[in-house]
């Protein structure tokens, strides 16, 4: 399977959430992938609100399964929470847990007046009932591929797929 190139899915993505932006509206990027994300159309958008960042380490529902991951980072959520437009941007959805467990994250620090959810890929295999507002590509990739969004020798960032567990 080839894959469109990352710059025109992200361009895509950014085009589409700049239509439903509103001035307040705060982008949030999970670790990892959905943080570069975030980062990234946060300067495609010219966005002068905050950049928030979720670790959702602890969060997961399978964290007792799987431990800790050895590069957990600290969530950055420098803004009042309490009535906030948030877009939560993540860079691959499948089961919809890693979101789940965003959404817990966030009313931690307070309770927002939306959260709506921006991703690259929506690859399917929901097993929750969570969908992206905003999407850049659906794939189907079955159980036994993955794709990851990485950032090459360059800096760009690059979606390449890779054969499951």
């Amino acid at each position: 399977m080839e894959l469109p190139q990352t710059r025109d899915i992200l361009e895509k993505l950014a085009k589409d959430i700049r239509a439903d932006l509103t001035g307040d509206t705060i982008l949030v990027g999970i670790h990892t992938g959905g943080a570069w994300l975030a980062e990234e159309l946060h300067r495609m958008l010219g966005l002068s609100t905050p950049l928030g960042m979720l670790d959702i380490s602890f969060y997961r529902d399978d964290f007792e399964r799987i431990g800790l991951h050895p590069e957990v980072k600290p969530s950055d959520i420098s803004f009042d929470v309490d009535g906030a437009d948030i877009l939560l941007v993540d860079d691959v959805l499948f089961t919809g847990r890693t979101v789940r467990a965003a959404v817990n994250e966030i009313f931690d620090y307070g309770r927002p007046a939306r959260i709506r959810l921006a991703v690259l890929v929506d690859r399917g295999g929901r097993e929750l009932p969570i969908e992206a507002r905003f999407t850049g590509i659906k794939l189907d990739l079955g159980e036994h591929r993955m794709i990851d969004l990485l950032r090459n020798d360059t800096g760009e960032l690059e979606l390449r797929l890779r054969p499951g567990n």
